[in-house]
């Protein structure tokens, strides 16, 4: 098999795992075929599943598509196991499913007396009672009436258990994605994770409700019915079940490459809804660029995908379903041969075949209906195995252990020789920094020099490939991760701002038990936003603290998302504050307002602050000058004016870019 993947410097580890591995089962074979005893080293891992980043990875751009109907069944029993705990309703269900069952096989059985003792003995003018007609009729009324409860009971069990399993599905895959680390989500695309966590478990749903429910009952229903056939006359069901065998054959025959279709229909879904992921956030940089018609152009492609890859599975299943209807009918006619040879050889009565005939439209109809679940079990196994891919997928930075709860943290950090390898590319060389409690540091660099990594290592959003870094002492891979990012607080260049009211946002980061109290609550979030320099504007607003923002902010400035992130991270009392380019995309004078909520802000805190404008770092403590991965100077912006090195280049150069844009303007 050829596989078609896209080297970048990010998987060059994967490559060097794969010619190892290409290396090792090359060398198990000469092994081999040298007849040597010692054992050949066979690697399991795919491109995707061998890149580091978070475990295993899933990869959106190929399907991955098993060989066997086994691998399809694994995949749902895996799915199954989310049912244990409504393991009792199930079984009631199950309960259901063989009491409707069996309800709905007796009509045909009483049909055999019906006409064996009444109907043609009248014909042949006996004396029968016409009572005993009604006898007859109530036992099929009944017996229709008591499946039709029955079948009911069973549907609205069942449905209520798959509906249960799939929302734990949900859960269970969304709370997990909570769990990996920021490397899993930079491979992604967003709409191929919105696609397996909201349209693949709502397929899985259907599968579990509709469609399992009712393969369940036809299997049921043809076992049994096979039963009686053979107990009312064992060479007649023979006859009659001779074509089974083939139409089992037929849906092995096309299981895998319905499986492959679907896998591929599920791809070209998530590249479709990825175009609608990118598109809508982006809209204003859409029409700026009157690229409307690029955009539907994109879609028109990615739905044509979508299209191509739905014919072929319906090429497969369009001869497939008609072919099994025809075996279907001739088993009917073998069925009329047969049975007419024995009434005229009187080996069975009118009555009896009658019943036959009943009974094994009732098997047919039921293998036809069992048919169409072949494309349904593939949908579900295609879908579980997308979703399975998410919950298998591991963090690359893992709780430990037995992890500490550092508690209320003092602050001191200290940061040594700390190397951070991303692929082939070492980003930080051996760096070692010490932090003081309430220390203010300025990180300075050109763009590439690792200032925003060393800052994402103290977060501790990645792991540093060697060496510690060590809050009040304790090695940062040591700490409960959500106990020590309580401690922290991030303003970043570009504030995120979720759907809701601008009081939601603020008090985004405060934890849950701090909102029993909602006066309280909210007089916190005012505070904060007049710290924030943020409370003027927010009164301006139609509904004050309870007005929208919209998705992402929308309805706000740049210079006002950026105050309202602001009084988020005042909210929480970091005791370690991250500022990453907080003032770079705002005008000068919202860079003041912004610059004095951030004085407020970093008052007796922790500060590790990114600026390119050197301007708004002249009131850190010390300044920490990055080049290539490596701190090349470190001292108090006067200090390193004075030294005339690399800060004082950047400085400068600055300096003379301000005057030029002053001067031209």
């Amino acid at each position: 098999m050829v596989a078609r993947w896209l080297f970048t410097p990010a998987r060059a580890h994967g490559v060097h795992a794969l010619e190892d591995a290409f290396d090792a089962r090359a060398h198990g074979a000469s092994l081999q075929s040298r007849g040597g005893n010692e054992p050949a080293v066979v690697a399991d891992e795919t491109p995707e599943t061998i890149v580091p980043a978070a475990g295993k990875s899933l990869s959106d751009d190929e399907p991955a598509v098993a060989g066997g109907m086994g691998t399809s069944w694994r995949a749902l029993a895996r799915v199954l196991v989310f049912a244990r705990p409504h393991a009792g309703m199930a079984m009631l269900g199950v309960f259901l499913t063989l009491a409707s069952t069996v309800a709905t096989l007796v009509p045909p059985y009483l049909t055999m007396p019906l006409v064996d003792t009444v109907l043609i003995p009248k014909q042949a003018g006996e004396q029968v009672s016409f009572a005993l007609i009604w006898w007859y009729l109530g036992g099929l009324a009944l017996a229709a009436v008591t499946a039709w409860l029955l079948s009911w009971a069973r549907s609205w069990t069942l449905a209520w258990v798959s509906e249960r399993i799939a929302a734990d599905l949900r859960v269970k895959t969304y709370a997990h994605m909570q769990t990996l680390s920021l490397d899993f989500f930079s491979g992604k695309r967003t709409g191929d994770l919105m696609s397996r966590v909201g349209s693949d478990t709502d397929r899985i749903n259907i599968f579990l409700s509709v469609n399992m429910i009712e393969f369940a009952s036809d299997v049921m229903l043809v076992l049994l019915t096979a039963v009686v056939l053979i107990w009312i006359n064992p060479w007649l069901a023979l006859v009659t079940l001779a074509p089974f065998p083939l139409v089992v054959w037929l849906v092995y025959a096309v299981r895998t490459g319905l499986r492959r279709g679907f896998a591929r229909a599920s791809v070209a879904w998530a590249d479709m809804t990825s175009v609608l992921a990118d598109t809508i956030p982006g809209i204003r940089v859409v029409k700026a660029f009157a690229q409307e018609a690029r955009e539907v152009g994109r879609f028109v492609a990615a739905n044509e995908r979508v299209l191509d890859a739905n014919d072929r599975v319906n090429v497969v299943w369009s001869f497939f379903g008609p072919l099994v209807s025809l075996f279907s009918e001739i088993g009917l006619l073998v069925v009329w041969a047969a049975g007419a040879w024995m009434v005229f050889s009187g080996s069975v009565t009118v009555g009896m075949l009658t019943a036959f005939l009943s009974y094994i439209s009732r098997f047919y109809g039921r293998i036809e209906s069992m048919i169409h679940m072949v494309p349904a079990t593939q949908r579900a196994a295609t879908s579980a195995q997308r979703i399975f891919d998410i919950l298998d997928c591991q963090p690359s930075v893992a709780e430990a252990a037995r992890p500490i709860n550092p508690g209320r943290v003092r602050g001191r950090i200290e940061i040594s020789n700390v190397h951070f390898r991303y692929g082939s590319r070492e980003i930080l060389h051996g760096i070692d920094l010490t932090i003081e409690p309430g220390e203010m540091i300025g990180l300075v660099g050109t763009s590439g020099s690792g200032k925003s990594t060393l800052a994402n290592l103290v977060c501790r959003f990645y792991d540093p490939s060697s060496g510690t870094i060590k809050v009040d002492g304790t090695d940062l891979r040591d700490l409960s991760i959500t106990d020590y990012r309580r401690n922290l607080g991030c303003v970043l260049q570009e504030p995120f701002l979720f759907f809701g009211t601008i009081a939601e946002n603020i008090a985004y980061g405060c934890p849950s038990d701090a909102q029993t109290d909602a006066d309280d609550l909210r007089r916190r979030i005012v505070a904060a936003a007049r710290a924030a320099g943020a409370h003027e504007f927010i009164l301006a607003q139609p509904l004050a603290y309870d007005s929208r923002v919209g998705e992402r902010g929308g309805s706000l400035s740049g210079g006002e998302r950026q105050r309202l992130s602001i009084a988020r991270a005042l909210l929480v009392d970091p005791r370690i504050l991250v500022l990453d380019e907080a003032t770079s995309a705002v005008d000068a004078e919202t860079e003041a307002i912004i610059q004095a909520a951030i004085d407020r802000l970093v008052a007796g805190r922790t500060t590790i602050a990114i600026a390119h404008r050197l301007s708004t770092l002249r009131r850190a403590n010390r300044l920490v000058v990055l080049d290539h991965g490596r701190i090349v100077e470190m001292g108090t912006h006067d200090d390193l004016l004075a030294a005339e090195g690399a800060y004082a280049r950047l400085y400068h150069a600055q300096q003379k870019a301000a005057e030029e844009a002053a001067a031209a303007s």
